[in-house]
């Protein structure tokens, strides 16, 4: 991690400035010193670099008009969504780097009940998606991450995504009908079946599926432009259980044996370091937001009444303090089914000695999907950055193992430095658990913390300052969890620049790879040395 240097500005070549603005429109170019640096940094890491230009297109046309140009003009592109990343996943890498801000392009373009689909601009929101559809009684059958309230359907597909409905339904990009994508000459390539009129996208698979191939690319291959997602009716039943287990491996056990048994739409796991972090960071005006979308939720009023007395007897002491929390919902078309579904999960959380708890806080996740982005900063007001990997189920258990007994063996140091860690767990689907180690230290936030987070929590914390030797250690400790992830042949979401995805590869696959950056974006502009590519 490192602060934001005091960089000499690249300027841009005037008549390039004029053209981009003759597409998009004066209003949406932007080139002050603030919002510069602000594009030019995201979670977890600062660029050495800093974007020449902000430029926010409106469609596709504009889109494309402005990949074109810049191609021309031999500048580097960089697509940014909500600034989520904490992988150097959209930064500048070059002092000719323009930033594509594609949060104007959020219009819900299409929506068609009768062929279950949904068009929509690439800078759209999880939230905005499903907020259009609830309505209608629709919905996406992954809905989206627990940030989805800023993150953009380009940026999550780009990164990939875990939470809502991925138990059943996998990440973000198994929704995907079909995309719209801008090459690197401006020309845009559209997948997927398309009816007669060529516009008209109802399925996926027609032929080899390129779609794929932007899936989880990190920017590096195609502007994301329009995306099509298959939707489903939403469930009318759902219920919600938590448990709480002694040990990591246990909960993984579990968790492992839930997963093969389809039963729970999405799973969320804690370890006792981050429910002591979530514990600390939750007041009394939280709980009330909490009770209160619970309440909203229900629907009866005998139900609503039910949990919310559930809810104020449990209060916050319902978890052991050094025990592992697991907490799961089931959702489906019958009453039946998602209590047969629910059976299940005891039976499975009993045979590992988990013990159930009140549900809470699984309510609370179902009730508040997508609350506001708070949780990037600690309590006091720490940095926060995760590291994580997809795992398999059996490897899940060892890992956690190996990743703990390390965090274990340099306690000392993280005691010194002020230094907290803890572990979040969900599942993809029925073939693997996603494991999150977080780290929590006492560096000050920057102003991509404060363009996310409420001002009225922000107003609540500590400018703690920087702080280099611990930041340096949480570096170190991240590329060591990175190494274990490595040992255990992960997968990643939001590769960026951070994790060693080109090493990871075959070959072939490495020779196929290149062959496609080649075709797409020959002179490497989009967002180099991404995804590992060379700069």
């Amino acid at each position: 991690m490192s602060t934001q240097a005091s960089l000499a500005p690249t300027l841009l070549p005037s008549d390039l400035r004029a053209a981009l603005a003759a597409i998009v429109g004066e209003a949406n170019l932007r080139d002050d010193a603030q919002s510069l640096a602000l594009v030019s940094e995201d979670i977890w890491s600062v660029s050495p670099h800093r974007a020449l230009l902000i430029v926010a297109p409106a469609n596709t046309q504009e889109l494309a008009a402005v990949v074109r140009l810049a191609a021309q003009a031999g500048v580097d592109l960089a697509p940014r969504g909500a600034g989520m990343s904490y992988t150097s996943g959209y930064i500048p890498a070059t002092d000719t780097t323009i930033t594509l801000g594609m949060q104007r392009m959020n219009r819900i373009l299409a929506i068609s009940k009768d062929d279950m689909t949904i068009t929509v601009e690439a800078g759209c929101s999880w939230k905005a998606i499903d907020d259009a559809l609830a309505p209608l009684g629709l919905r996406l059958p992954f809905w989206g991450p627990m940030s989805g309230i800023w993150s953009t359907i380009g940026g999550g597909l780009s990164n990939l995504n875990a939470m809502f409905g991925c138990g059943h339904y996998g990440t973000s990009s198994e929704s995907v009908i079909a995309i719209s994508v801008v090459l690197a000459d401006g020309s845009v390539l559209k997948t997927g079946a398309r009816g007669t009129d060529g516009e008209t996208p109802f399925y996926r698979h027609y032929g080899p599926d390129l779609a794929g191939l932007f899936m989880g690319d990190a920017g590096t291959l195609g502007i994301k432009a329009e995306v099509t997602f298959r939707l489903m009716r939403r469930p009318q039943h759902e219920d919600s259980a938590s448990f709480s287990f002694k040990t990591g491996p246990q909960m993984l056990e579990a968790l492992a044996e839930m997963a093969r048994a389809g039963i729970a739409a999405e799973t969320c796991g804690f370890d006792p370091g981050l429910t002591k972090v979530r514990m600390r960071r939750m007041g009394m005006t939280a709980d009330v937001k909490a009770l209160g979308a619970v309440m909203l939720k229900e629907k009866n009023l005998f139900k609503s009444i039910k949990s919310a007395v559930k809810m104020a007897t449990a209060g916050r002491n319902f978890i052991e303090e050094e025990e592992y929390p697991l907490h799961i919902t089931a959702e489906g078309r019958s009453a039946e089914g998602v209590a047969h579904d629910m059976a299940t999960a005891r039976e499975i959380a009993a045979r590992f000695d988990g013990v159930e708890i009140a549900n809470t806080i699984a309510k609370v996740i179902r009730a508040m999907p997508f609350p506001p982005p708070n949780s990037i900063l600690g309590p006091e007001g720490e940095s926060w950055v995760p590291v994580h990997g997809q795992v398999s189920l059996t490897n899940a258990p060892k890992m956690f193992t190996d990743i703990k007994a390390y965090f274990d063996s340099m306690q000392g140091a993280f005691d010194r430095l002020g230094i907290h860690t803890g572990f979040l767990f969900s599942t993809l689907h029925n073939n693997a658990i996603v494991m999150e180690p977080v780290f929590f230290w006492p560096q000050g936030y920057r102003p991509i913390h404060a363009s996310m987070v409420e001002p009225s929590h922000l107003a609540k914390l500590r400018q703690l300052g920087d702080a280099p030797e611990a930041s340096a250690l949480v570096n170190e400790a991240r590329e060591q969890v990175k190494r274990i992830c490595e040992s255990y042949g992960c997968a990643h979401f939001q590769i960026g620049r951070s994790y060693r995805y080109r090493e990871s590869r075959n070959e072939p696959f490495l020779r196929v790879l290149d062959a496609v950056k080649a075709v797409v974006d020959p002179k490497g502009t989009f967002n180099p040395s991404g995804l590992g590519f060379p700069q």
